[in-house]
């Protein structure tokens, strides 16, 4: 299993519009991705009500798992996401 560990970029956190974008984008990863406060908090990336349920706020750092192969390079997609301000203007890419 692999795991990271990311600082929340949106200064409001997983909220709506965050939390819609990590859904879209985990459900498009070739491996299950997790997210929580810590192992033992985890929930599926790809479910809105899990994600929006965590509560994380802008700053906060969350804890990413994946298993299996392209589990390096999911968490970096995932990772690479949260870690920016989700709530500007601009669409991210992906």
């Amino acid at each position: 299993m692999s795991s990271r560990k990311v600082v929340i970029g949106s200064p409001v956190g997983l909220h709506a519009r965050p939390a819609k974008l990590l859904v879209e984008l985990a459900g498009r990863l070739p491996v299950p991705v997790k997210i929580g406060r810590d192992e033992d908090q985890l929930v599926d990336a790809g479910s809105i009500l899990g994600v929006m349920a965590l509560g994380v706020r802008g700053g906060e750092e969350v804890l990413l798992t994946a298993d299996g192969e392209g589990a390096e390079e999911a968490l970096s997609e995932v990772a690479e996401l949260l870690a920016r301000d989700l709530d500007s203007a601009e669409q991210p890419a992906g």
